[in-house]
């Protein structure tokens, strides 16, 4: 972990630095060649994501 955040295995990169990225529509083979990633492991920062939003519980409240 890197400050309490999760990394990709073998790097110092932050999950959610690669999360960034695709929100701001890099191409994946651009991720991959710039910071020397597999495209199974941006894929599983993706899946590590989806996996969070599915275990994230959310309860309406009268306000």
């Amino acid at each position: 972990m890197l400050v309490g955040k999760p990394v990709i295995r073998g790097t110092r990169l932050a999950v959610e630095f690669i999360l960034g990225l695709i929100v701001q529509s890099w191409p994946e083979d651009e991720i991959i060649r710039n910071y020397r990633l597999t495209r199974e492991q941006v894929r599983a920062c993706v899946a590590w994501a989806q996996q969070r939003l599915n275990e994230e519980k959310v309860f309406a409240i009268a306000v």
